[in-house]
């Protein structure tokens, strides 16, 4: 193994004969490394420029956490859209029945499946989608732990289906709805 002393990048001559590091070596070593560095040394090897008497900084305009705060506590997303929610509620288990029923691991439950992770999904639109920004993972999670205690086969596959879907869907559709286009 090595000695501490051959892995500093400047060498240590020691008059000790033994090849462990002792607390003598610190004498040796450049006065910047350590606490024993004179104020001088450290003024001429590290010297900044001064400021001269009080000035003022400028500052920006959310340099104060408190006005940060204040600033993000008073933007409120829109409430939800029910009409808006039906709608995409429709979309959501069309494409989710169509995606299981590919699978083979869900077999004559693929309908109580989807119907559990629709009924979730609309719970969360109607009360909780208010545009994007607002598409929250806790639904999605709720359907795979939903799954898993009635025993229904699939709860992460079907969970991770349905979250795929609404990351590429539901903010556009609600971008496409909220301009007047509710194709």
């Amino acid at each position: 193994m090595a000695s501490f002393t051959s892995l500093l990048p400047f060498s240590i001559s020691s008059s000790s004969s033994s090849s462990s590091f002792s607390s003598t070596h610190f004498s040796l070593l450049p006065s910047f490394c350590f606490p024993k560095t004179h104020f001088t040394t450290c003024k001429l090897r590290f010297s900044f420029p001064s400021v001269k008497g009080a000035r003022k900084f400028p500052t920006l305009p959310f340099s104060s956490p408190k006005r940060l705060l204040t600033r993000a506590a008073e933007y409120k997303f829109p409430d939800p859209i029910p009409e808006f929610a039906d709608a995409e509620t429709e979309k959501f288990k069309s494409h989710l029945l169509q995606k299981l029923s590919k699978k083979d691991m869900y077999g004559d439950s693929v309908g109580e499946v989807v119907g559990i992770c629709t009924e979730i999904f609309s719970t969360f639109l109607h009360s909780e989608y208010g545009g994007p920004g607002t598409l929250l993972v806790l639904p999605f999670v709720d359907m795979a732990d939903a799954l898993n205690e009635q025993g229904l086969p699939g709860g992460p596959q079907a969970a991770r289906a349905a979250i795929k879907w609404a990351q590429d869907n539901v903010d556009k559709d609600w971008k496409q709805w909220t301009n007047g286009d509710k194709s």
